[in-house]
């Protein structure tokens, strides 16, 4: 296991990254990563070379083939990761998906819920909740399907809603469901299957002893260490 401050030494240099500061070759340094960092976002975060993809390696960037067809190992391992990597994931960087360590979990979670308001009754969140509740787990259509979002322009509005739970850490992804083809292939960009965190790892598994105010600090000083070039808005923006 790499250290905390070997991931993003070299993400400051102002001629771009440098070739050593590209550190993921293989889903397990995907996995050892995610549980060192402890939060780290898929795509780009607003925080320059911060999220997995700006630490793959060369021959794992995205590719696409003349044929139409693609290969991305980091949208393949992710559902792995999700699945074996000791995570949590979902949209939690403003908006934005990445995963979070279970050490880090429970004071991100604390956090969190602070900061936001139990669905009221009769409320669209609170439907959604008790659809999720009711089946364990859904994929993400399915679930809007079973909620009523059916019309024209529901999915939009639907994800808005999804979008808005996770970031309360109320949803999750549990996994990754992709359709397949008559060969028995998988393909696409796959569906995530939601759940929550609680159905996920346990109520136990998502409490935290601190106050709220606590795990806040706790939190933006271990980001302020693995980011130090980043401003204290860019970290309050992530928390």
């Amino acid at each position: 296991m790499r250290n905390l401050e070997d991931y993003f030494r070299n993400v400051h240099q102002q001629d771009g990254f440098q070739e050593e500061s590209r550190l993921i070759h293989s889903c397990p340094e995907l996995i050892d990563c995610v549980r060192t960092v402890g939060f780290l976002p898929l795509l780009e975060s607003g925080i320059r070379g911060y999220s997995a993809e700006s630490l793959m390696a060369e021959e794992c960037q995205y590719v696409q083939f003349p044929d139409g067809s693609w290969e991305w190992p980091l949208w393949q391992w992710k559902g792995s990761v999700v699945r074996e990597g000791d995570c949590v994931y979902g949209k939690f960087f403003a908006g934005k998906a990445g995963f979070i360590s279970r050490d880090w979990w429970p004071d991100f979670y604390n956090w969190r819920r602070s900061k936001s308001q139990e669905p009221g009754e009769g409320s669209i969140e609170e439907a959604i909740l008790a659809t999720l509740g009711e089946h364990g787990s859904m994929i993400a259509r399915e679930l809007r399907a079973a909620c009523g979002f059916t019309g024209p322009k529901m999915r939009s509005r639907f994800d808005a809603y999804i979008c808005r739970l996770q970031m309360a850490c109320r949803i999750v992804t549990e996994d990754f469901v992709y359709p397949v083809d008559k060969h028995g292939r998988e393909y696409g960009f796959g569906w995530s299957l939601l759940t929550t965190p609680e159905a996920l790892l346990g109520k136990e598994k998502c409490l935290c002893e601190r106050t709220p105010q606590e795990s806040y600090a706790r939190i933006k000083e271990h980001l302020s260490r693995l980011l130090p070039y980043a401003t204290e808005k860019q970290i309050c923006r992530l928390i």
